[in-house]
């Protein structure tokens, strides 16, 4: 499918995003180097994307007000987040040119519509059932799916609104303890390995993608992403970019799209869920792509022509979450930068955001290497300093 074409949007043109957050500064970034501004809508005044642009809306994202000024700001608006309301969205989609529109924004907030969307386009994802009632979580269907992962069909993300289901007689409780919402069950699966694709779709329907990024998750939270992926197949690796295309092509979609797969023990290859929007997976291609994610999307964004980007240096990416600002005893220090710095080919992001805590995404590293173990020994040694458990 192809969308509406619409008219190059030139440098020196004000560009929205929705969303304050890392991906919208990032974003912010990525679209001043091009030479346009950027407004940017978020109600915290000190969030990550509201300090680098002079241009805010101090607004909540369903404000009618604050949807308006932003329309009338920016030839074109953009999300940094998935979860945006649904009719700001589709508002924002009859009056401003919007990218990912409201309808491929709406599938990936919703695990139901995921699933749905990839049984359609027969990509291979985890037998599945919908949860949406007391009496749906004590059907006798659900005993083919134990042990399973019980998950909120919307607004769960880095491991929040899942519980590991092992019985029939747990689902209720489960149900109810994730505040009795809409969920869907999932049968757990013999994991080898987790990767994700990450592509970027025109209006016009020409897409590019960087190469499959492996990752490592710790506590339901993306601890590592390994570009490239030192254990995926090409073959996987192939099928992984195919069925993520589909999807985008399936979702008529602009933009950047995330799709995470499983790689199973027996070789299959599974999707897991998507995001619409750049990815933390692939953070890395800042540093280790001609043409990174942020670019690109300002690329679909705008209406120009997209570069298939290049991976041109190996790449270990890690994230730093607020863990690293406290010691031991719960006492606040700053992380040990000049141990990390030191090392070869690092490069230090952070996000700007004043209060750490625990589980908060505050940054990010990535070490660039002329290979993949070169990359790895650096990532190992900033571990070692920064306290974290190696891998």
């Amino acid at each position: 499918m192809k969308t509406a074409s619409f008219p190059y949007i030139a440098p020196g043109a004000t560009l929205g995003v929705l969303g304050g957050g890392q991906l919208g500064r990032m974003f912010s970034q990525a679209a001043q180097a091009a030479g346009y501004g950027v407004v940017v809508m978020e109600p915290d005044a000190h969030a990550p994307a509201a300090q680098v642009t002079p241009m805010y809306i101090s607004a909540a994202y369903d404000d009618a007000d604050g949807l308006h000024r932003l329309a009338r700001s920016a030839a074109a608006v953009t999300v940094e987040f998935e979860n945006v309301p649904a009719a700001a969205l589709r508002w924002l989609d009859t009056h401003v040119q919007l990218a990912p529109h409201a309808q491929a924004v709406a599938t990936c907030q919703d695990r139901a519509a995921e699933k749905a969307l990839f049984t359609r386009l027969a990509v291979p994802c985890a037998p599945h059932v919908q949860i949406n009632s007391e009496e749906a979580a004590r059907s006798t269907e659900v005993a083919a799916l134990l042990p399973g992962i019980l998950k909120t069909a919307r607004m769960g993300y880095d491991g929040k609104g899942q519980a590991v289901v092992t019985s029939a007689a747990e689902l209720p409780g489960a149900w109810r303890a994730l505040g009795g919402v809409p969920c869907v069950l999932e049968r757990k699966l013999d994991l080898h390995l987790e990767l994700s694709v990450i592509l970027v779709r025109a209006r016009d329907g020409e897409m590019v993608h960087f190469p499959p990024q492996q990752n490592l998750h710790r506590s339901g939270i993306l601890f590592a992403s390994f570009a490239p992926a030192p254990e995926l197949e090409p073959i996987i690796a192939e099928r992984a970019v195919k069925a993520a295309l589909a999807i985008a092509d399936g979702l008529d979609y602009v933009g950047v799209l995330c799709v995470e797969f499983f790689v199973l023990k027996d070789g299959a290859l599974v999707a897991n869920e998507m995001a619409p929007r750049p990815h933390n997976s692939g953070h890395h291609t800042l540093d280790s792509c001609d043409c990174s994610q942020f670019d690109l999307q300002v690329r679909a964004l705008v209406g120009a022509p997209l570069a298939q980007p290049r991976l041109h240096s190996a790449a270990v990416m890690i994230n730093l979450l607020g863990d690293l600002w406290f010691d031991a005893a719960g006492s606040r220090r700053e992380p040990d930068w000049p141990a990390v710095l030191c090392l070869p080919g690092a490069h230090l992001h952070l996000y700007g955001k004043r209060d750490p805590r625990l589980g908060r995404k505050m940054g990010h590293l990535t070490f660039t290497a002329a290979t993949p173990q070169a990359a790895r020994i650096s990532a190992l040694q900033a571990c070692a300093a920064l306290g974290l458990a190696p891998f």
